[in-house]
């Protein structure tokens, strides 16, 4: 496929550097091996630039957010380049890819990149009452059914094709099927023996049909990667909340390497750990902010704050240090945010600030920078 570098604009939400950012640039570069249909070589598949966003806040993550608000924030993300978007019927269970689908169907089909995700069978139910220890505020129309059959996959498939208005999807992740999932426990594992059997070569046929140009894990675990690396062909991962300037080691020294030798790209979501490494009083997807990673973030500001940076900013560039990683999926819930985003990766980072991290043991010392 042609390079989408040529597709990156600018706007006035950021400066005119953007286009020329080391991260846009140098990375833009970044391939993902995907099959090709019936047993051909894998191709590499351009990703538009390092940065993407990620579609949680689209699905009325967290709080409630109205169409013309998330219709300006996606405004925002394509005005600074943003070419990648990823989103999830389990979003606000089917709001997400709603909503983006209708930004989407005003631009050209070949100009962007789009992920979903499987796992879930969404249904109709008008009295639905959603659990309040979830994430999504505002009215929900559905509810779900897990499902990692090949059935249940070619389901999800098609229901998010109809939710999006698109004729084919670029990749899709197996969503959540680990072992931090309460719904699933310690049955995780039998789900992910279904979906080994069903969901995966039912993926890899997708694939070879060309519905879908590359699929992969979506999970916020390292055991699920690491199994399906073992067992399957996948062409790309969502390490979502493992790899982040707060919590690293571990993707860093076991996953990454696992991926590398499989030639498999990441995809990196929560790259602010849900907005924790921009300060907000947030971490992750619930509960209380843990104690040592406040004092972490603490020491970083402190560090961060005397180079005229600010802690998202270095967070972001972080995660997209590392030669694996193709595209690093922040959210935003406003169009400031969204520009925010993006202004990040065009800002120079002194040298000196990763060594002072890095020093200072708040980063791990054989990490990229």
């Amino acid at each position: 496929m042609t390079s989408r570098r040529n597709f990156i604009t600018k706007s006035a939400l950021a400066s005119a550097a953007l286009v020329s950012a080391p991260f846009n640039t140098a990375r833009s570069e970044t391939k993902i091996p995907f099959a090709a249909p019936q047993g051909l070589a894998r191709t590499p598949i351009d990703f538009p630039a390092i940065h993407g966003i990620g579609g949680v806040a689209f699905g009325n993550g967290f709080h409630k957010n109205s169409n013309a608000a998330t219709t300006q924030t996606l405004q925002a993300a394509w005005d600074n380049g943003v070419r990648y978007f990823d989103t999830s019927p389990w979003y606000g269970l089917g709001l997400s890819e709603r909503r983006l689908g209708h930004f989407l169907f005003e631009q050209k089909r070949e100009d962007f990149l789009i992920s979903t995700k499987v796992g879930r069978v969404l249904e109709p139910n008008a009295g639905f009452t959603p659990n309040p220890d979830l994430l999504w505020e505002g009215k929900l129309n559905f509810k779900h059914n897990y499902d990692y059959t090949a059935e249940g996959v070619r389901k999800s498939v098609e229901d998010s094709l109809h939710r999006l208005g698109l004729a084919s999807l670029d990749i899709v992740f197996v969503h959540d099927l680990s072992p931090d999932n309460g719904d699933l426990g310690k049955d995780w594992v039998k789900h992910f023996e279904i979906a080994q059997k069903g969901a995966f070569p039912e993926l890899t046929k997708m694939r070879e049909e060309g519905l879908i140009k590359g699929w992969g894990m979506g999970v916020n675990t390292p055991q699920p990667i690491l199994k399906c690396l073992e067992v399957a062909d996948p062409d790309v991962m969502l390490v979502a909340i493992q790899y982040s300037l707060a919590e690293h080691k571990n993707a860093l020294n076991e996953v990454f390497p696992a991926m590398e030798k499989k030639d498999v790209s990441a995809v990196i979501g929560g790259p602010l750990n849900a907005g924790f490494l921009a300060n907000r009083d947030r971490w992750n997807y619930g509960g209380k902010m843990p104690q040592d990673m406040v004092e972490k973030r603490e020491k970083m500001n402190a560090i961060v704050n005397n180079y005229d940076v600010d802690l998202r900013t270095v967070a972001l560039q972080f995660c997209a240090a590392h030669p694996v990683v193709a595209s690093v999926i922040p959210g935003a819930s406003t169009a400031e945010q969204s520009a925010a985003n993006a202004a990040s990766f065009s800002v120079k980072i002194p040298a000196d600030l990763w060594a002072e991290l890095k020093e200072e043991k708040l980063i791990e010392e054989n990490v990229p920078v």
